[in-house]
């Protein structure tokens, strides 16, 4: 009898392995610490699975940081003081354009395009990206961050030139964007949901438009990790982004509403009614990579926007820094 009894208890425990800890209740999750970028609605979906247990479902326990800038997330991935890092996919193309031989690949795309959109002082009816926006100071992001080279992407699409016929702030801390806007001359400012709508709600400025709509499909958030990790936890990661799928699923097809209170948790000081125009903002421009499969022709218009920026000048193979092996399997 004795026998049995362990015998039923590893069968047990082997069939809840089997099953990728789906419909076992595991009490040892696997932790899994991730280093953000930035905290922003711009990332709704991974919120949504952490505050809607979709992770847990799949055994897996997230212990989220803050990196405050892609610098320092690459660094605590590369350190080993994160097991994956959600960040611009420019920072890995930065490392192994340097000569690394080692580096973070990444391995599931979470947006799709710029999240930003553009702030005006003053209204204007019929905006043209190039005549309204000639000889005019925009404070536009972080020099060699996503966000400032597909502004200044846009921008060159429309015959405007930083320091010819136009004139972008790359200087100005990203946390400092707004403060600077409001206190200097500068005529735009790009900002990210929910500050955007809080702005413009507040008669602070006007609405002028989607930077992603006009830039075109970028991959421009994405989750990385190093390839020995990948390796050692390849049925994690598939559920990793299982769980990331089914919250971006839930936000697809619930109300507005609704998602906003999946994310309340995770952005405790902002209301729901900001959360709620955020997400409505983001499914609008179509913001998030339905699969996160990133495909080679969004990369190469990547590349081209890091050029455009004069930030590489050396050409990194789509397959040395993207391993869609795991996306492609959800």
């Amino acid at each position: 009898m004795k026998k049995f009894l362990c015998f039923a208890s590893a069968l047990v425990l082997s069939l809840c392995a089997c099953v990728g800890f789906v419909g076992c209740k595991d009490k040892n999750p696997s932790t899994v610490r991730i280093n953000e970028v930035t905290h922003s609605v711009f990332y709704a979906p991974l919120y949504v699975a952490i505050n809607n247990g979709y992770f847990k479902e799949y055994g897996i326990d997230i212990k989220l940081t803050n990196g405050g800038g892609s610098d320092s997330s690459m660094a605590a991935l590369l350190s080993g003081q994160a097991d994956i890092a959600l960040m611009g996919p420019e920072t890995v193309v930065y490392v192994a354009s340097q000569g690394s031989t080692s580096y973070p690949k990444v391995f599931g795309q979470l947006t799709k395009r710029d999240g930003s959109f553009l702030i005006s002082k003053t209204p204007y009816e019929n905006f043209d990206w190039k005549t309204d926006l000639e000889n005019k100071t925009v404070i536009a992001g972080r020099r060699g961050g996503l966000p400032a080279m597909t502004f200044e992407w846009v921008c060159s699409n429309n015959s405007l030139y930083n320091s010819h016929n136009i004139t972008l702030d790359l200087d100005t801390a990203f946390n400092m964007m707004v403060p600077v806007f409001e206190s200097t001359e500068a005529e735009f400012c790009t900002m990210f949901e929910p500050t955007a709508s809080e702005f413009v709600n507040s008669g602070k400025g006007y609405m002028i438009g989607s930077v992603g709509q006009y830039s075109g499909e970028i991959p421009y958030t994405c989750f990385m990790a190093k390839p020995d990790y990948l390796n050692k936890n390849s049925e994690m990661i598939e559920n990793f982004l299982k769980a990331v799928d089914k919250a971006y699923k839930f936000i697809k097809s619930s109300p507005s509403s609704e998602v906003a209170k999946s994310l309340k948790p995770s952005f405790e000081t902002t209301s729901l009614e900001s959360l709620a125009l955020a997400v409505e903002s983001y499914i609008e421009i179509d913001a998030w990579k339905e699969g996160m499969v990133m495909t080679e022709d969004s990369y190469i218009r990547l590349l081209q926007v890091m050029s455009n920026a004069g930030q590489i000048n050396k050409n990194v193979g789509f397959s040395s820094v993207v391993d869609n092996s795991y996306a492609n399997k959800i």
